[in-house]
């Protein structure tokens, strides 16, 4: 099962369990835990209830392991009071319960309760470890507060103060300051770093597109593929936002290529998202219109707000009119 799971083959995990149940064999805290890993793969809340009603039955709701993993759970349902019920009902709770309540809320966009949380956690006498921290650090970033950052990095620091910094660590650091906004604060973190992988420098990327320091971001590109790493599907997302922000509708074109070409990315929505409002936002609205006509998959509100926004800029009534047929068959409610 735990091979299965780790293979993220949830269901024929899944199905083991159930010959496994079936075969009279009962459940331990070994695998519960892997059952819970198989679910969070492919998730049914009614499976969750009965995984949940099990490590009852079977007094293992509150074993650190199945009580950490149906928090997790809990949480991406965005059944966050059952979570909460959960981790209040354990008086001796563990840091793993802890990091997984705020893993949650940090994951589900609720930055502000995931750092109440992470304060509530260092006030009941628990020391932070990296996998809180990478938590923490991420929910910052969602709100944007500098001043917290600067915090968190010092607890960092504290948390991990004997240990080299893992990588991980490190690139959640990267994305906490991109995200602020601190993209000089981001760039010292990079540099100070021994290794570096395709997050690390995908966070630069990034960081540099979403603030607008375009030659910043198509630069740190140039050096990552130099470096000989590898980018990601994300990488190439930055890439193109960059080329937005810059008006550069040629790179932008030469990247989409790239990607596809050299890399073998196929492009996903994000990044039909990016050449459609490039090419539309540049003027090139016939051949925005063939991109959108030839995706592989149907085009979303974005996609189509962009050709909106081209089609008023440029006073292109036609294409107006069919970008306004497609918005409102997606979404009739609309104004």
């Amino acid at each position: 099962m735990r091979s299965y799971a780790n293979l993220n083959s949830p269901v024929k995990a899944h199905h083991l369990f159930v010959e496994m149940s079936r075969a009279g064999i009962t459940v331990d805290t070994f695998t519960l835990p892997i059952v819970l890993k198989s679910v969070s793969q492919y998730f049914y809340s009614s499976m969750l209830r009965q995984v949940h009603g099990m490590a009852i039955k079977l007094g293992l709701e509150k074993n650190m392991y199945c009580e950490s993993g149906l928090i997790s759970l809990y949480c991406k349902a965005g059944e966050f009071r059952n979570a909460h019920k959960l981790f209040d009902e354990n008086t001796d709770r563990k840091l793993g319960s802890w990091n997984a309540l705020i893993a949650g809320l940090s994951q589900s966009g609720r930055g502000k309760e995931a750092i109440r949380m992470f304060m509530q956690l260092k006030e009941c006498g628990f020391q932070p470890d990296d996998v809180t921290m990478v938590s923490v650090t991420s929910a910052c970033g969602g709100l944007g507060d500098v001043n917290l950052a600067l915090q968190l990095h010092k607890c960092v620091f504290q948390a991990k103060s004997l240990e080299k910094l893992d990588l991980l660590m490190m690139n959640s650091l990267i994305d906490m300051y991109g995200k602020c906004g601190r993209m000089d604060l981001a760039n010292k973190v990079f540099m100070k770093m021994e290794e570096r992988n395709v997050s690390s420098w995908t966070s630069m990327i990034v960081g540099y597109a979403m603030h607008g320091h375009v030659r910043d971001a198509l630069e740190c590109f140039h050096d990552m593929r130099n470096a000989g790493v590898k980018p990601n599907h994300v990488t190439f997302v930055g890439v193109l936002s960059a080329c937005v922000h810059g008006g550069r509708v040629q790179e932008g074109k030469h990247y989409f290529k790239m990607m596809k070409n050299e890399y073998g990315i196929a492009p996903m929505l994000q990044h039909y998202g990016c050449m459609v409002d490039l090419l539309g936002r540049g003027g090139l609205l016939d051949e925005a219109r063939v991109m959108v006509e030839e995706m592989q998959m149907k085009p979303n509100v974005v996609i189509w707000g962009c050709l909106m926004g081209a089609s008023e800029k440029y006073g292109a009534v036609e294409m107006g009119e069919w970008v306004a047929k497609h918005l409102l068959e997606l979404e009739p409610w609309n104004d």
